[in-house]
């Protein structure tokens, strides 16, 4: 199959920073590619070179004659004179635009609560970024070249893109964070490091584990960073990714590096340190409702947090979930009830924003606490070198990101409070926080679109419907199904989301099935962490007669679930296999 694009010995630098070094490589019809690399290191640039809007230093980049690009920036190009209406549908009436299920689906799902007859000028810079996804996905382009799509949209927006990505014809390189959205679009993964490109088969999980025997073959890596792979290499290959894919190469090898390795952490350890640092009494919402203008956010809501709860907070956007944070924080005064705070709680918040920092000053300085933990961290998050004396100002969006997050934790909080943690952060420091939260000993609430990172980090979801409740997810993220939005300024259009207003009868059952299936293996991933832990403690009870059997009942409980969970395994792969 020949080439869309190819780029023939492509040299890029920026000031004495080499980006792109030499690099050869072709981008063919039907290709789904995800970028991978840390910040700084050249994703962006790359894509600008693929899609032509940048030339490079030296080399070649050619295009297929008549090949049509949709490339979206991390920056949003919309005229801010048009209307959205103009900007996104060329100026078509409701009647006109919603007559075509293509278009209808797409305003549904990215604009539901943007009126389409306001200014450009004066949406918000997520609602700018919708609008911009929006427009391109209604493009007839043949090679589509995204920069971070999965940005300001919530966990639905991000599942429904996945589908209407994989379902276009033209080709597909994205670069994203998001580890979900790459399993769930991307047939191979390019990482780019160090000037170079390197190609893996397969979407994230495939790529960690061959990177895994990679580095095992050329034993090349620092001890830490091959620490951290191990860590990432047993989540995978304990979840539904790696079961599910079918890479192209050896597995054997990277198995036996995790053969012993322990879950990421464990968690009766970790409450049992929290509770030492806590006491019994953390948080507690007592009855609380509170209102934002028309809307109703929380309508007598009560949710107690306790030593060692690792929470998730998942809900579409403008349903209040940075609002609960201000009301565990003490920003926030509820409308009705009260928010109760344990005597030793010392809490930190990680915001979206930046404005907290002092961007005159140098890394290195803005830097407070242990000597020894600043030093580790400021490495784990690749601040050495040059980038330590940098000032502030002259950070990337992400490097203010990565520092904004150390500075946060080198306050040794026992209760922290994150909200949307992986924003402007690349795969390689994402993991580094994953493995600092493993150790970490306190209350954790984390508001996140990042399916993969919740599941990672949290042991339990809470959802945000939109109705005023607060509602515990049994099985996790995928349980999380909120109702499909009107768009704001149009008529109610009958038609179904995206999920399934386009597929065959078949293939709408064949991902009901998936989906039903991840949500088991998700289910029987974390009864064996926890099953694990109470084997340990077990062990760890000698003699203890009454704990032992207090912990043996436990462990009874947990098979029967699990081996009723394994028959649910496989009557819902036999459906998904009687309906293809």
């Amino acid at each position: 199959m020949s080439n869309l694009v190819n780029l023939e010995q492509v040299h890029k630098a920026y000031g004495i920073r080499p980006l792109l070094e030499g690099v050869s490589l072709g981008v063919a019809a039907g290709d789904r590619i995800g970028v991978v690399g840390r910040n700084g290191g050249g994703k962006s640039t790359l894509l600008r070179i693929l899609a032509r809007v940048e030339a490079p230093d030296r080399g070649r980049v050619t295009h297929n004659r008549g090949l049509r690009v949709g490339h979206l920036h991390q920056r949003d190009a919309l005229d801010d004179t048009h209307s959205v209406r103009e900007a996104v549908l060329r100026g078509r009436a409701d009647h006109e635009w919603a007559a075509d299920p293509r278009t209808r689906e797409v305003v549904q799902v990215l604009l539901a609560d943007i009126g389409l007859d306001r200014e450009v000028a004066g949406l918000s810079g997520g609602e700018q970024r919708r609008s911009s996804l929006a427009r391109l996905l209604l493009e007839d382009a043949d090679l589509l070249v995204l920069d971070e799509p999965t940005n300001h949209l919530d966990i639905d927006a991000i599942a429904w893109l996945a589908t209407y990505l994989t379902a276009l014809k033209a080709a597909l390189v994205v670069v994203t964070h998001d580890r979900w959205f790459l399993d769930a679009v991307c047939s191979t993964t390019w990482e780019i490091h160090d000037g170079v490109i390197d190609a893996y088969d397969g979407g994230y999980a495939a790529y960690v584990l061959a990177r895994a025997e990679r580095d095992r073959q050329a034993a090349a890596t620092s001890s830490r960073r091959h620490n951290l792979m191990r860590k990432e290499l047993a989540w995978l290959r304990r979840g539904a990714p790696a079961r599910t894919s079918k890479p192209r190469f050896r597995v054997d090898a990277a198995s036996a590096l995790i053969a012993d390795e322990p879950p990421p952490r464990d968690r009766l350890e970790l409450e049992r340190f929290a509770t030492a640092r806590l006491g019994k009494d953390v948080l507690d919402i007592e009855g609380v409702s509170l209102a934002r203008g028309p809307r109703l956010l929380l309508d007598g809501v009560t949710w107690r947090l306790g030593p060692g709860d690792r929470v998730g907070l998942v809900g579409a956007n403008g349903t209040g979930k940075s609002s609960v944070l201000g009301l565990l924080d003490g920003d926030l005064a509820p409308d009705a009830g009260r928010v109760k705070r344990g005597r030793t709680v010392q809490l930190a918040v990680l915001s979206q924003t930046l404005e907290e920092m002092d961007t005159t000053e140098r890394v290195l300085d803005s830097v407070k606490g242990n000597e020894i933990t600043a030093s580790s961290l400021l490495e784990g998050f690749g601040f050495t070198g040059d980038l330590l004396t940098s000032r502030i100002c002259d950070l990337s969006g992400g490097e203010r990101r990565r520092l904004q997050i150390l500075r946060l934790l080198l306050e040794e909080p026992n209760v922290l409070l994150l909200d949307e943690p992986t924003n402007d952060l690349d795969i390689e420091t994402l993991t580094v926080l994953e493995d600092y939260l493993d150790r970490w000993p306190g209350t954790l609430v984390v508001v996140s679109h990042d399916r993969y990172f919740l599941e990672r980090v949290t042991d339990v979801v809470h959802a945000m419907p939109g109705d005023g409740t607060l509602v515990m997810l049994p099985g996790g993220v995928e349980d999380y199904r909120p109702s499909p939005p009107t768009p704001a300024g149009a008529t109610s259009y009958d038609g179904q989301r995206a999920s399934g207003s386009s597929a065959a009868p078949g293939a709408a059952e064949r991902r009901t099935a998936r989906k039903d299936l991840a949500r088991v293996e998700r289910r029987l991933s974390r009864l064996a962490l926890t099953e694990g832990a109470l084997e340990q403690q077990m062990a760890d009870a000698g003699a203890d007669y009454q704990q032992l059997a207090a912990l043996q009942e436990s462990l009874g409980g947990l098979r029967t679930e699990r081996e009723e969970l394994e028959e649910r395994w496989l009557q819902i792969a036999d459906a998904a296999d009687d309906s293809g």
